[in-house]
Parts: structure tokens; C-alpha cells; sequence
């Protein structure tokens, strides 16, 4: 029992692992960046700015460290302030993906209250 429990461990991990990698697509102008991340660590509220390339059509999606979706908003601003009132303490992974669902950027963040 014990061999099979870290064994899961070691898979959740790796999984985890490559889910959290910072990943970012290249856009058709050569710039890399299409979102910035701040605070971090946040304890009261995140901000994320969209760079160039900004479109209306994109989705904000949180997911906490167990991989599950916890928040998403079609993004409508250049500027998007989430509150943290409703998050507990953690790592927090973001994805911005297009309206066809491809991720177009991903990275982490830390919660701390």
C-alpha cells in the first residue's frame, strides 16, 4: 500500500509539474508576452494586464493545485483585478486561452493570507 501511495505521489507530481510549466505562445508580430501577473504573492488581490494582442475573445481560466477549475471570466478590459476574497492560501496556476480553447499563455501564482 505504501509503495502504490507514493507512487501516485511520484505521477501527481510530474503531472502537476508539466500542467504548471510557464507556457507562451508566439504571436504573428514575434512579441511573446501577452499577459503580466502582479502581485505575486498577492494576499488581498491579483491584477492581470494584457499586452499587445489584446482581444476580447480571450478566457482568464484559475485552476488551484489540485488542477481544478476554480474561476474563469472572458476577459473585456486591458486591465482584470481579481479580489482574492474567495481564494485560500496556495499556488494558483492561470491559462489565457482563445476562443477556440487553445492556451495561449500559462504561469503560476502564489495566494497568501
Amino acid at each position: 500500500m505504501k509503495r502504490l501511495l507514493t507512487i501516485s505521489i511520484l505521477l501527481f507530481g510530474l503531472t502537476f509539474t508539466s500542467f504548471a510549466q510557464n507556457k507562451t505562445a508566439v504571436l504573428g508580430d514575434g512579441s511573446a508576452k501577452l499577459i503580466k501577473v502582479y502581485p505575486t504573492p498577492a494576499s488581498a488581490a491579483i491584477n492581470f494586464d494584457f499586452q499587445r494582442g489584446f482581444d476580447k475573445s480571450f478566457y482568464l481560466q484559475l485552476y488551484n493545485f489540485m488542477g481544478k477549475k476554480v474561476y474563469e471570466v472572458k476577459t473585456n478590459a486591458p486591465h482584470y483585478n481579481l479580489p482574492l476574497v474567495d481564494f485560500f492560501r496556495g499556488i494558483y496556476v492561470y491559462q489565457l486561452r482563445d476562443k477556440s480553447g487553445k492556451i495561449l499563455q500559462s504561469g503560476k501564482f502564489q495566494v497568501v493570507k
